[in-house]
């Protein structure tokens, strides 16, 4: 996977929409848009690849009080699948309206969860049939999970109470291993290229999932790269 590294884009506001339009363009996805929530620094940030008008008519209607696509992520730990969603009537506000601007009900919203009580919402969205996305999704979002942390931890780490805070202590073995994670390499290879058993890579990230407080490897690996601790591959 090739992430888009936020550090060589231009400012910050327009460095997270650049940021989603590549993901958009990347993984043939119609809409992708990201918020976060910092309870450390006191803070909400939103990025979004929406129309201006949708923007507009989703926060004076409220929407985003009763949109289900963020509420249920927000209570969970893995990728919330749209389809899998209860068609209640917040669904059907939210979505009603939506689609008058165009904006389909399929999509996925991947929750992001960081040490300090910070949390994290990448969604991205396609207008296809149900076979088309359920064969997408199955063959990106391994790679979105890791776009996910690796946006949020910039946007969370861009203030400065979390800039503070956001640097975890990994050793040299942890961050050799997931840069060679992120060049896609499996436990097996970096075992055999460092020269040791994949069962020591394995408890190496472990350590570094701790440490960086990711659920996965990919998402230890977004997040390394997120605050610059390794390199994209």
């Amino acid at each position: 996977m090739e992430i888009v590294d936020l550090s060589t884009l231009p400012d910050e506001d327009a460095q997270y929409d650049e940021f989603l339009k590549k993901v958009c363009e990347k993984y043939e996805m119609d809409h992708a848009a990201y918020a976060g929530i910092n309870p450390a620094a006191g803070s909400i940030h939103g990025h979004v690849t929406y129309s201006d008008e949708w923007k507009v008519h989703y926060q004076e209607h409220g929407l985003h009080l009763i949109d289900p696509t963020l509420h249920r992520a927000q209570r969970s730990i893995a990728p919330v699948d749209w389809s899998r969603l209860e068609r209640g009537k917040d669904f059907q506000r939210v979505f009603s309206d939506a689609h008058d601007f165009g904006i389909p009900d399929q999509g996925v919203t991947i929750p992001v969860r960081g040490p300090y009580g910070d949390i994290g919402l990448l969604s991205a969205t396609r207008n296809c049939s149900p076979e088309e996305w359920k064969k997408l999704i199955g063959n990106v979002i391994t790679d979105l999970q890791s776009l996910a942390v690796h946006i949020h931890d910039n946007v969370m780490s861009s203030d400065t109470v979390s800039r503070m805070l956001y640097q975890p202590s990994l050793s040299n073995r942890e961050l050799e291993i997931l840069q060679w994670s992120a060049a896609g390499k499996s436990q097996q290879d970096i075992g055999d290229i460092l020269s040791i058993s994949h069962r020591t890579v394995e408890v190496h990230l472990r350590s570094a999932r701790r440490k960086l407080n990711a659920l996965t490897t990919p998402q230890a690996v977004g997040r390394a790269i997120g605050i610059g601790l390794i390199y994209p591959g």
